[in-house]
């Protein structure tokens, strides 16, 4: 199938393929004697893996080694990178929930009115926490 074709049924567009060839998430494709490039359908299901990661969070590079994984026999590595994952994403939301928690903290401080040179949420970034 064409390139374009491969888009459509994926759902991407086509600098997505061409960038992940160029990243090595997508093998070389096989020329037509015009040039231009023939997929097969497998392809398709390589795309939605991608897109599917990438929709979990997953980087390319983490992306890239899942690829590496699932063709192998090791399901137990698959389990461990998605776990490390799940971690890494826990910690991102205690460092989230610890931003908003400060956010909120100078943002009740505020009264919302007056200079900005008497701003408790100024103060607090400038590292003079009088108010």
């Amino acid at each position: 199938m064409t390139i374009g074709r491969l888009a459509k049924q994926a759902g991407v567009n086509i600098d997505t393929i061409r960038f992940y060839e160029r990243r090595g998430l997508m093998p070389p494709p096989a020329r037509r004697s015009s040039g231009y490039r023939e997929y097969d359908a497998a392809e398709v299901g390589r795309l939605n893996f991608i897109r599917r990661a990438k929709h979990l969070g997953f980087s390319l590079d983490e992306i890239a080694e899942l690829l590496v994984l699932s063709s192998g026999t090791d399901m137990a590595a698959i389990r461990e990178a998605a776990t490390a994952k799940l971690l890494e994403v826990e910690k991102r939301i205690k460092e989230m929930q610890r931003i908003r928690q400060g956010l909120k903290v100078v943002i009740e401080k505020c009264p919302g009115h007056g200079s900005p040179s008497d701003c408790p949420i100024v103060s607090s970034l400038s590292g003079n926490d009088e108010h």
